[in-house]
């Protein structure tokens, strides 16, 4: 794997609190962020995954799709509702 190398500048605040954070895991502050990092391009790139497939979406097909299921099927064992429960109702 190659590495390569990128000065970082942090708040002091920011960095004793990785230190801190670091330390409790039992990792280095350099694994830390490498790891906080790729959990945040991550987080983007589903987001963004998302957002492209949504644009895709046929609402009125899907619709039509969930219309259909279990159509002429006797329902199965636990495929009941469980009943909801009572909300009392408060007065303004």
């Amino acid at each position: 794997m190659k590495k390569s190398n990128f000065a970082l500048r942090l708040q002091p605040s920011l960095m004793e609190e990785a230190r801190r954070v670091a330390k409790s895991e039992g990792v280095a502050v350099n694994q830390l962020i490498n790891v906080a990092l790729a959990e945040k391009l991550s987080a983007l790139r589903t987001a963004e995954y998302f957002a492209e497939r949504a644009k895709r979406g046929d609402v009125a097909r899907a619709l039509r799709v969930l219309k259909k299921a279990g159509t002429g099927q006797a329902p199965l064992a636990g495929d009941e509702r469980s009943p909801r429960p009572r909300r009392r109702r408060t007065r303004p």
